[in-house]
């Protein structure tokens, strides 16, 4: 069996704990590349020419071809199921604010503003941001998942493949 790295991840708290409490923050760098663009379109039939000609984009206003916002924005789920295995989305507002362009790295974070238990299981409300690496806001929105525990896994990203 082939283990493959999916993406690189960087894993900062509030505290040495590994409990999720108020201002606990989850992140992951994430650089996309062609492949991903293909792939995501391949999935989702999105064929917007903004993603795949660049002439297109252009006269559109933007430098390049875009990385699909979703593809962007599918970095939050990744973040809480890698922590919390069982997570259940419930909802999530996304502001998309910067254009992302193919080869740039952007970091994706996730800190908790709210946290309630109801019976067995935690509702957390959570801040989601990415952010380019010279700073620029990409997308700011706001999600909720249901936890099964605040305890945080270590992130496991690599699947296996045969």
């Amino acid at each position: 069996m082939l283990i493959k790295r999916l993406f690189s991840s960087s894993h900062a708290l509030s505290s040495s704990s590994n409990l999720l409490k108020i201002g606990s923050v989850l992140k992951q760098a994430r650089t996309f590349t062609d492949d991903d663009v293909l792939g995501y379109s391949k999935l989702t039939h999105d064929a917007n020419p903004l993603h795949f000609d660049a002439e297109c984009a252009k006269n559109a206003g933007f430098s390049d071809c875009l990385v699909p916002g979703m593809l962007v924005a599918s970095l939050f789920p990744r973040i809480i199921a890698a922590h919390f295995p069982g997570a259940i989305y419930v909802s999530q507002t996304l502001h998309f604010k910067l254009p992302v362009y193919i080869g740039d790295e952007i970091i994706a974070e996730v800190q908790a503003v709210s946290i309630r238990q109801i019976k067995n299981k935690y509702i957390a409300k959570l801040s989601t941001k990415c952010i380019k690496c010279d700073g620029g806001l990409v997308i700011d929105g706001e999600a909720t998942a249901m936890l099964p525990s605040l305890v945080m896994e270590p992130p496991n990203l690599a699947v296996t493949s045969t």
